[in-house]
This record gives C-alpha cells, sequence and structure tokens, in this order.
C-alpha cells in the first residue's frame, strides 16, 4: 500500500476526560478553549488531525481564521490542509432532522475558509476538505452530501445574476469535491460497510485511497464490549477485501476511548491496541488519551501511532462471530434494561465537560429494548465504573468456554482488557446495588488476573453511600475523585 498522506492520529472533542487541559479557562471546554485545543493538539503532542464537530450548540464556522491568526508562526510553518488537517463532523440529516441545515451551514463555510488560508499563505490551500457523516446508513447519503456540496455551493459560481456571474461577483468557490468519511456507529451499519462503501467508491469515482470511520462506544452500548469488536472485526476483513478487489486503498478509522468498554486505548496501552487492530489506518485520542496522562506519555504514544504501518486484519470466521455477538447480545440487552434506573440516577451526577452538545445515540432507537431510554457511552460508562460495576463483563455469562477460546484468537487483548476493567470492580457495591445482574455475571469475574484497586473500592462504596443517603452535594466531587483514579471520566 503506498503511503498516502493521512494522519494516523486524530484528536476529538469526547468528553471523557477528568482532568481539565492547563489551557482552559473552565473543566467544561467550549468556544476559543476549543481553538485552544486543536492548536495544542496539534503543536505540543504532534497530532496531525483535530476532529471539529459541527452539531449542537456553539458551531464556530471561523475555526481557521482563528486558528491562522491566532498562532501564525506556527501555521506559516505548519499548513493547515497539507502538514496538519482539521476535519469537519457534520449532523445527517437523515437521523439528526433538528440539525439538517446545520449541515448546509457548514458546507457553505467551507469555501470561505478557504479564501482565508489563500490569503494567509499566498497560494491554493484547501484547510478543510474532508468531512465525516455520522451514523452513515447507505452510500446514497454520503452521494447525496457530495453532490449537494458540488451543485449548491461550488456550482453556483457558474450562476449569472443580473447579467453578471457569481464567480465574478463574489470571487472564485474553492475546493472543488470534498473528501466524504462515512462514520458507521451501530451493527447493521458496520456490516453493511462494505458494501455501501464499495458503491460510494465506484458511483463518486473515488481516487487512491476511502477513509472509514468505525465506531467504539456506541456499538459497546448497544450490543456489549466483546460483540462490539467482534462487529468490527467483521468490518475491518470486509474491508479489506474491498480494497483486494479495487484500486482504492481502504484508510480504516477507530473511534476509541479510553475505558475499556470503549476501546481501552491509553497511552500506556498503545502496543496491545495496535496489536489487535493491523489494519486501522487512524485512532482518535479522546480527551482522557489527552489529559489524563502526562504529557510525556501522551508524547511518547502519538509517536508511536503516527510510526505505525497497517497491515491486513486479523481473519476472523464471520459465521461464527456472528453467533457469538448474537448470544451476548441478547443477554447484555436484559441486564442493561435491568440497570437503567441506576445508570440513569447516577449519570445525572456526571460532570460534563463540554458545552457543545455531540451527537445524538443510537441506543434509544433500538426497537428490542423495550424503549428504555440512556446516556451516552460515556456517561453510561461513568455511571457504571462509579459504582465499581465494571460494563465491560456485562452479557458474558452468556458466552461458553469455546466461544472464549475462539474470541481470544482474534481478539488478543481480551484477558488484558477484562482485568483493566475489573480493577475497578466493587463486589460489595454490585452485588448490593445490582443483585440479579450480579449473581449472572459472578462467574465471569474469574476469567482474567486482576488487582482490584482499593482506593477506587473505598470510594465507590462512599459514593454508594452518598446515593443511599441522598448526599447529592458531594456526589459529583467523589465520582470525580474516583475518574481520576482511573485516568477516565467514562
Amino acid at each position: 500500500m503506498p503511503e498516502h498522506n493521512v494522519p494516523r492520529t486524530m484528536s476529538t472533542q469526547h468528553p471523557d476526560n477528568v482532568t481539565a487541559p492547563f489551557f482552559a479557562d473552565n473543566p467544561e471546554l467550549g468556544g476559543d478553549d476549543e481553538i485552544k485545543e486543536a492548536f495544542y493538539a496539534f503543536s505540543h503532542i504532534k497530532c496531525r488531525e483535530q476532529l471539529w464537530d459541527c452539531e449542537g450548540k456553539e458551531v464556530d464556522n471561523f475555526v481557521v481564521k482563528k486558528l491562522l491568526t491566532g498562532y501564525e508562526p506556527y501555521f506559516k510553518k505548519h499548513k493547515l490542509g497539507r502538514d496538519v488537517f482539521l476535519t469537519l463532523r457534520v449532523p445527517n440529516p437523515s437521523i439528526e432532522k433538528a440539525e439538517a441545515k446545520i449541515l448546509a451551514e457548514t458546507l457553505e463555510s467551507i469555501p470561505r475558509n478557504f479564501d482565508t488560508a489563500k490569503l494567509f499563505y499566498g497560494e491554493d490551500i484547501a484547510p478543510i476538505f474532508e468531512i465525516a457523516l455520522p451514523m452513515t446508513a447507505s452510500a446514497d447519503e454520503l452521494l447525496m452530501l457530495s453532490q449537494f456540496y458540488r451543485k449548491h455551493v461550488i456550482g453556483r459560481k457558474h450562476d449569472t445574476i443580473c447579467g453578471k456571474k457569481v464567480a465574478d461577483w463574489l470571487g472564485d468557490f474553492q475546493p472543488e469535491r470534498l473528501r466524504i468519511i462515512p462514520l458507521f456507529e451501530d451493527k447493521e451499519g458496520m456490516l453493511n460497510a462494505a458494501r455501501e462503501v464499495r458503491r460510494f467508491i465506484s458511483e463518486e469515482k473515488v481516487e487512491e485511497y476511502q477513509r472509514v470511520w468505525l465506531a467504539r462506544s456506541d456499538p459497546a452500548l448497544n450490543y456489549g464490549s466483546v460483540a462490539c469488536v467482534l462487529i468490527e472485526k467483521i468490518a475491518l476483513q470486509q474491508l479489506w477485501q474491498v480494497q483486494e478487489k479495487s484500486s482504492v486503498d481502504i484508510l480504516p478509522i477507530i473511534g476509541c476511548g479510553s475505558a475499556p468498554f470503549r476501546g481501552n486505548l491509553r497511552p500506556d496501552n498503545v502496543d496491545a491496541f495496535l496489536k489487535g487492530y493491523p489494519s486501522v489506518h487512524t485512532l482518535t485520542l479522546q480527551s482522557a488519551f489527552k489529559y489524563d496522562y502526562p504529557i510525556e506519555k501522551v508524547e511518547k504514544a502519538v509517536g508511536k501511532i503516527n510510526a505505525h504501518r497497517s497491515g491486513p486484519p486479523i481473519p476472523v470466521d464471520e459465521k461464527r462471530c456472528l453467533g457469538i455477538i448474537e448470544k451476548q447480545t441478547v443477554e447484555y440487552q436484559k441486564q442493561v434494561m435491568s440497570l437503567a434506573p441506576l445508570i440513569n440516577e447516577v449519570s445525572s451526577f456526571i460532570p460534563s465537560r463540554r458545552k457543545r452538545k455531540l451527537h445524538i445515540g443510537l441506543f434509544g432507537y433500538s426497537r428490542n429494548l423495550g424503549g428504555v431510554r440512556l446516556p451516552r457511552a460515556i456517561k453510561f460508562c461513568g455511571a457504571l465504573h462509579s459504582l465499581g460495576i465494571p460494563p465491560e463483563i456485562l452479557g458474558m455469562n452468556a458466552l461458553s468456554a469455546a466461544d472464549l477460546d475462539y474470541i481470544r484468537t482474534v481478539y488478543p487483548a481480551l484477558d488484558s482488557d477484562l482485568g483493566d476493567a475489573l480493577r475497578w470492580l466493587n463486589r460489595d457495591n454490585f452485588r448490593k446495588l445490582a443483585p440479579d445482574v450480579y449473581g449472572s455475571v459472578k462467574e465471569v469475574l474469574s476469567l482474567a488476573r486482576h488487582d482490584e484497586d482499593p482506593r477506587h473500592r473505598k470510594i465507590t462504596s462512599i459514593i454508594a453511600d452518598n446515593l443511599a443517603h441522598k448526599q447529592v452535594a458531594i456526589l459529583e466531587e467523589n465520582i470525580v475523585r474516583a475518574g481520576f483514579i482511573r485516568g477516565f471520566l467514562g
């Protein structure tokens, strides 16, 4: 595979951190703090790509101007759009109806940002040319986005008004085309990803490479952590096959967090993660990765990921994996429905780390869950870990010894990931707060060797006591204390 100028690391705005970054005016990042964050990611930790969420409130369409003018010496040496990259995640009009027109507004801003960069650099450089579409379900959504941009944003320059061409009046509109990144976030989407990507690259006439983003948190929230990993393994295998049969390189992105439930990508666990996902090109560095570890460890980990070279994925038996996925999903969803009142109660005390509202989750749309609504994955994970109930083990009691033996062959970090999760176990809390679920999964607790952290056990016992006695004034403070011990909020 030729080496494309595509970043290996992508800094994101996921609010899973406990520690506030040094440059922030407030623990809840927003506005110009996120401009500072982008510069920090580029300049300090050498992450070459920043994801910019264009969903929810406080969307800043002047991010390019603020970066270039605020940090001129850096960006004169490191060109935005060539050396470092800004990628936009936009609302999906098929799902996020209330925010659909933010998509149009965002696309409209791209030529203006091009003009800003041209004035700054004195040459044609597109500072933004990639768009990620969340909750992608079909190639049609990607084609509509691409064609809307070409026809209604770029195409207008050819229109004539009062006998004058729009391009002569307003100036040229660039870039001519965008690269569209599908973000698949549920089982159906990921298992159909190869088919839809194949159709998109054919109809769009994509050249050289196509990036494809597979979510890690929402599928885990929907189906269970192990089931999520197996879904991703199938998708990665099928995407590799698309690459093998076409002239287009497929460059996967995995959206992983620091909690084991959300991927277990931490600065001190990079080697294990790369071993488990050899075909993945880009890894997301979420807020806990960036801010809850010493800067020296973060820089070293980012350097290791940036130097990594992809290869073929770990081969999987798709039929066998699908059977295991179904078994865990059924049991996992049953246990989550039982835990839902507890999760929802505790999640309301998980502090926010971003003023921006991230895009909606998928769990509430699952028809087979009886209409149970849950918080997003970060608060879901944070709520359970704050009580000493590791969400990673939910539903695993449905798997046989033979299932687990097979899973280890395709998911080599299974035991170490479970061991990392079980460090935060509080058996007493689990037994008292969720006796039915504990009774179902207690045998799973012996699957992996682990040392339970006594500090975390103590603070999670205090949290359970706070909850029982409605001591809400100190509940959030203790939840944060537990997060500091873990190295992630959720």
